[in-house]
């Protein structure tokens, strides 16, 4: 495998302030607006780690993510289910490669070379779910989303609201983090 870095755990404790952004996401238009504003800012050899409890947003935000690469590069939208019984499902956005893997089912960080991640991570943009699952694997430089779920309000038919937090990254990843302040 190519250059990883320090485990899940201590991946985000890493991240410096000046790395790191919290937007709110007051429903699920809001979600698939932030991954079209991040779309334009990631490409092969890029990894997004999506973290965050299960109904969290995690499929909901890649698959508009997709989307946004797709319409970018003049592409109708495809049908972008969740690979959490597949693990891994592949989409093209003109040149670019994208997997997009739900790793809940993982059992061992060493199914990763049968699933083709380790090679990915080099040539492709990676969206990884549950990536607490790479054990050590992490790729150097992997930005990490976690979404997390408000407290219900009094409301109980209204869709909660959940907030975002981007981290990590690399140096490439500056222009991301300022377009995200402004």
């Amino acid at each position: 495998m190519g250059k990883r870095g320090p485990p899940w755990h201590s991946l985000a404790m890493l991240a410096a302030p000046p790395s790191a952004v919290r937007i709110p996401l007051p429903d699920a238009v809001a979600t698939a607006a932030l991954a079209a504003r991040i779309a334009p800012h990631l490409g092969a050899g890029d990894t997004l780690l999506l973290s965050g409890d299960l109904g969290a947003g995690k499929t909901h935000f890649a698959r508009a993510l997709i989307h946004a690469l797709q319409a970018a590069a003049g592409q109708p939208p495809e049908d972008v289910p969740s690979p959490s019984f597949t693990l891994v499902q592949t989409y093209r956005a003109g040149p670019l490669e994208i997997w997009h893997a739900d790793l809940y089912r993982l059992h061992d960080a060493g199914e990763l070379i049968e699933l083709g991640l380790d090679a990915a991570f080099d040539a492709a943009l990676c969206l990884i779910e549950w990536p607490d699952r790479l054990g050590p694997h992490i790729p150097a430089g992997a930005l990490c989303l976690t979404l997390a779920v408000a407290p219900a309000g009094p409301d109980p038919t209204a869709e909660p609201a959940r907030t975002a937090i981007l981290r990590g990254g690399a140096p490439r990843h500056a222009p991301l983090f300022a377009a995200l302040r402004r």
